[in-house]
C-alpha cells in the first residue's frame, strides 16, 4: 500500500487513467463519431499519464517523455473531435510526440553510453526498415491527398522505433521498448482501419484492438521512463 501522500495521488492518477481508457474502449472506441463525451474521455486517459509523468521527480532528458504524453493527448482531442483539420492537427500532434520520444530515448542514451547492437537488436533494425519501406506498397497509394503527411508521420515512427532499439541496458529497457511496440502496432492498424481495409466488421475489430495496444504502449513508455531514469 502507498505510504505517503505523493505515492496515494500517483496511484490515484494512475487508476483514474486506466479507468478513463477502459471507458473509452467499451463506450466509445467503434463509433465513428465519438462526441464531446468520448473525446474528454479519450483525451483524459492519456493526459492522466502526462500528469503522472510529469510528477516524477528526474530533470534532463525525462521532460520529454511528458511532453510526448501530453502531444500524444492533444492528438487523441484532435481525432476524435472528427474532420480533416482536425485529423491533420492530430496527425501533427502524435508526430511532434513521437519526435519528442526520440529525443528523449537518444538524450539518455547518450547520458549512460551506447552499448552497441546484438544480432536481436540488428534483426530487429531490419524488420522495423521493412516494415516502413512496405507501407509505399501498401499504404501510401491509398492515402490520396494525404500521402506526404503520411509518409512524414511513418518516417517519425520509424525515428522513434530506430531510438527505442538503440536504448543501452538499464533498468526500464525492455519496457520502454515493449511500449515503443505497442505505439507502432497501433499506428500500423489505425493505418490500416483509416485507408486499408473497408468491411465494417474488420475495421470495428481493429478499433477494438488498436485502443488497448495505444494506450498501453503510452503507459509502459511512462513506466518504464521512470525507470530508465532511476
Amino acid at each position: 500500500m502507498p505510504d505517503n501522500l505523493g505515492e496515494m495521488l500517483a496511484l490515484a492518477t494512475a487508476l483514474m487513467s486506466l479507468v478513463a481508457a477502459l471507458a473509452y474502449w467499451v463506450l466509445f472506441a467503434t463509433r465513428e463519431v465519438k462526441g464531446t463525451a468520448g473525446a474528454v474521455v479519450k483525451t483524459a486517459s492519456t493526459a492522466l499519464l502526462a500528469v503522472l509523468a510529469l510528477a516524477m521527480p528526474y530533470g534532463g532528458w525525462f521532460w520529454l517523455i511528458p511532453l510526448g504524453l501530453a502531444l500524444g493527448a492533444l492528438g487523441d482531442l484532435f481525432l476524435a473531435l472528427g474532420g480533416m483539420r482536425r485529423f491533420l492537427a492530430g496527425v501533427a500532434a502524435f508526430g511532434l510526440g513521437h519526435l519528442a520520444y526520440t529525443g528523449g530515448f537518444l538524450w539518455r542514451s547518450g547520458e549512460i553510453g551506447f552499448d552497441g547492437l546484438s544480432v536481436v537488436e540488428q534483426v530487429a533494425l531490419g524488420l522495423l526498415l521493412v516494415l516502413l519501406l512496405s507501407t509505399e506498397g501498401w499504404l501510401a497509394p491509398r492515402t490520396g491527398e494525404l500521402r506526404q503527411p503520411v509518409r512524414g508521420y511513418v518516417g517519425l515512427i520509424g525515428l522513434m522505433g530506430v531510438a527505442a532499439v538503440l536504448l543501452p541496458a538499464h533498468p526500464g529497457q525492455e519496457v520502454l521498448r515493449l511500449g515503443a511496440a505497442l505505439f507502432i502496432l497501433s499506428d500500423l492498424m489505425l493505418a490500416l482501419q483509416l485507408f486499408v481495409v473497408k468491411d465494417q466488421g474488420a475495421r470495428r475489430g481493429l478499433a477494438l484492438a488498436l485502443w488497448p495496444a495505444y494506450w498501453a504502449g503510452q503507459a509502459l513508455i511512462a513506466w518504464g521512463a521512470v525507470s530508465h531514469a532511476g
